[in-house]
């Protein structure tokens, strides 16, 4: 069988002592690619360099990540964003980048920055359709605001994956009205009374991608310790039992779906 990591963070300073094992367990699980999400320009660097390191199996996204929107830094993040891409194609780079993301909204630790986060979401969707990209979107306690973002978007024509997915299956529905969307996810389907675990049944397995995040949200029976690309494989056991299918069959699901979506 194989799986696709759609999101994970090998970049994390939490692998620094053990990397080059972590890709090479993850590949001996069957997992035969594994995105990488953009943050900010203070890791970017080192995320393309693993994945021009590893071109096979590690695939870089672009993007600007709400979490790190401040009034000071958001129209040079911006910049760079732009810049990364359009040197993507040169003899120093020659990356090609699978999404734009994560990108998104995020007000869990309040909204001070929420008209700023739209405002660099807007643009970022609108640079993620002039560059015929999908999107992986980081959504955190704003799905209002997201959904009247992407309503009023429909002219880009978006597609992309809702990232760590934790709303309902009828907001997916709604969603879906206005773009290709997919959901990702991951480690939380397996926690005790996880929303998710409900609301994935009503959504279509073509629909659905596996992740990670790693090295966050590790699925159960390893919850609490570092997470990796290597558990996806858990993500589908899982899945596969709540779907009352093989996990065959959830493995050549979403592998399809997120090569059709990812273009890898």
């Amino acid at each position: 069988m194989e799986f696709i990591d759609t999101h994970c963070h090998f970049c994390d300073p939490v692998y620094d002592q053990d990397r080059e094992e972590v890709i090479a367990k993850a590949i001996e699980a069957g997992v035969s690619h594994m995105l990488q999400a953009d943050v900010d320009s203070s890791d970017r660097p080192a995320m393309l360099a693993l994945c021009r390191e590893h071109p096979d199996c590690l695939h870089p996204m672009v993007g600007f990540y709400p979490g790190s929107v401040t009034e000071e830094n958001w129209q040079r993040e911006l910049d760079m964003v732009v810049a990364t891409y359009r040197d993507s194609g040169s003899s120093a780079g020659m990356t090609r980048f699978v999404a734009v993301g994560e990108i998104g909204l995020d007000y869990h630790y309040g909204k001070e920055t929420a008209e700023l986060q739209k405002k660099v979401l807007r643009t970022q969707l609108e640079l993620a359709s002039e560059w015929d990209l999908p999107v992986n979107i980081h959504l955190r306690e704003a799905e209002g605001d997201f959904f009247d973002i992407i309503s009023d978007c429909d002219h880009l024509h978006l597609r992309g994956n809702l990232h760590a997915f934790s709303a309902s299956a009828e907001f997916f529905r709604q969603v879906s009205r206005h773009g290709d969307w997919r959901v990702g996810v991951g480690g939380v389907l397996t926690f005790k009374k996880a929303r998710i675990a409900r609301e994935i049944l009503e959504i279509p397995l073509d629909r659905i991608l596996l992740e990670t995040d790693a090295p966050y949200l590790t699925p159960t029976p390893h919850r609490g310790e570092r997470n990796d690309s290597s558990y996806i494989p858990l993500i589908a056991v899982y899945l596969a039992d709540l779907k009352g299918v093989s996990t065959a069959e959830i493995a050549a699901a979403t592998t399809a779906s997120a090569k059709q979506l990812f273009a890898i």
